[in-house]
Order: structure tokens, then C-alpha cells, then sequence
């Protein structure tokens, strides 16, 4: 890992556990740190707090204050941090059931948000699920018992249910039109890869990883034009050119389908 992340984390474990009225019992890296893809001045930080119990009000107010970027400098992009119960991690359940939630950072808009009644529908409830589950298999654990113990995963419907919510809501994202590359794609193109490789074959990726993996799969490696969008958009996440938006369109309404269908 690399040392300023290392030192960041550290230190937002212990000024985390620090908080009047937080107990902390559990603090895990997840995303691109938990599968081992951090890419530093790319990727973001994903952190999971785990508490005892329900958090207060003014406790939830302190934390934020305490783990911003202007009060904590995040040495990523941005830090994504959400608060779990200890009870809720541990049931596998796909609502958001967090205690508290901030994004923040020097490339990140800042946003707290103390209920999860308060996160619009249109930003997609299906993140904490599906980040739960990758946390039960990958989540690096700075503080508590292994993730896999301290996070349940989804059950087969709910991870279904959630990758087709997640992929849907890709899709509705605009893109430009025409054959002009778009930055942006790759990202999406190999989100939906990571999705049916998790679908597919059980196991959470990397998106490079994922893109790599169904590069090479049976299912799709004789079919040219997905093996060509799929290792273009592993090159663009190293500065080559994106793809075009209809072809990344094409791939995740097939990879919808594919998952929709069971």
C-alpha cells in the first residue's frame, strides 16, 4: 500500500475511534484498496466504519467534522466513508442501512448524509449492498475481526437484484453520441465486466481485473468486437483513448441482459 494512503488510514481509524459517543469496532478499506487497484491520483478511497451500536445525532455531526478532507487531508481523490451497526453489516441485507455517509476530498464534491431516508433515489441505493459484498470477500481489515466475519454477503436474488438496479442506472447516465471517444466509458464498460464476473463466477475484481478475466472467457472471447472494447478500456485506465459511448452502451445492455435473465 502505498505510505501517504497508509499513513491516512491510520490516523482516520484512530481519530474516527476518538469521536464522543462512537464505538468503534471495526474499520475496514474496501474498493480499489481491498482489491488491491488503488491507483494513486485516479482512485478513491473506500473505508467502512463499523459501530456497536446506533450513533446520535451529535456524534454522527462530530465524525464528519472530524474525517473532512479540511480537517483530515485525504491523500486520494477522495475518501468515500460510510458507518455501519455492527448489527447490519453482519445481516446481508441489500438496503443501505447506514448510520451516516461522507464523500469528501480535494477532487470530491462534499456530501454527509446522516439518514439513509435522506439519499436520493436517483443516486442509487444499490452501492451498499453491493459494496458490502465485496467488502465480506475483499475488505482489508485496519481495525476488528476479518471482514468476512464482520460483513455478511447478499443472498443469490438480492446480489441479482442489485447488479441489475446498478447496471441500469449506468445506462441512463448520458453519454455523447457518435463514434467520438468518451471519458468516462472505460469506467462503465468495465464496471458492467466486474458485474458479470461476479455474476458468472462468484468472485468480486478489480475492473481491470474483470475486463482481463472476460477478455479471456470462454463465453466471449471469440466474439472480436467485445474482446477489443473490453481491452481498450483496460488501456484508457492508463491514459490510453476511452471507447466510444454506443459501444460501451451495447456491451452493458448485453451484459444486462445476460444477468437479467438469470
Amino acid at each position: 500500500m502505498d505510505s501517504d494512503l497508509s499513513r491516512y488510514l491510520t490516523e482516520l481509524v484512530r481519530a474516527a475511534g476518538a469521536v464522543p459517543g462512537v464505538e468503534l469496532v471495526g474499520a475496514y478499506a474496501g474498493g480499489s484498496v481491498g482489491l488491491d487497484a488503488y491507483q494513486a491520483g485516479r482512485s478513491d478511497v473506500d473505508v467502512a466504519l463499523v459501530s456497536a451500536g446506533v450513533l446520535g445525532y451529535e456524534a454522527k455531526r462530530a465524525l464528519v467534522a472530524r474525517l473532512r478532507h479540511e480537517a483530515l487531508p485525504c491523500p486520494a481523490r477522495g475518501l468515500e466513508l460510510v458507518v455501519y451497526r455492527r448489527d447490519v453489516a453482519r445481516s446481508g441485507v441489500p438496503d443501505p442501512g447506514f448510520e451516516v455517509e461522507l464523500n469528501t476530498g480535494a477532487r470530491m464534491a462534499f456530501r454527509a448524509t446522516y439518514d439513509p431516508a435522506d439519499r436520493p433515489v436517483a443516486d442509487g441505493h444499490f452501492w451498499y449492498g453491493l459494496d458490502r459484498s465485496i467488502l465480506h470477500q475483499h475488505g482489508r481489515a485496519l481495525l476488528g475481526p476479518p471482514a468476512g466475519e464482520a460483513f455478511a454477503d447478499l443472498s443469490p436474488a438480492d446480489l441479482r437484484r442489485l447488479l441489475v438496479e446498478a447496471l441500469s442506472w449506468w445506462l441512463a447516465r448520458p453519454v455523447p453520441p457518435g463514434d467520438v471517444p468518451a471519458p468516462g466509458t472505460e469506467d462503465a464498460v468495465l464496471g458492467a465486466a466486474r458485474a458479470l464476473v461476479r455474476f458468472r463466477h462468484g468472485v468480486w475484481l478489480s475492473k481491470g481485473d474483470a475486463g482481463r478475466r472476460l477478455a479471456t472467457d470462454g463465453g466471449d472471447r471469440d466474439d472480436r468486437w467485445v474482446v477489443d472494447l473490453l481491452e481498450r478500456s483496460v488501456a484508457a485506465r492508463a491514459g490510453g483513448a476511452p471507447p466510444h459511448g454506443p459501444e460501451a452502451r451495447a456491451f452493458q445492455r448485453r451484459v444486462l441482459a445476460e444477468i437479467s435473465a438469470g
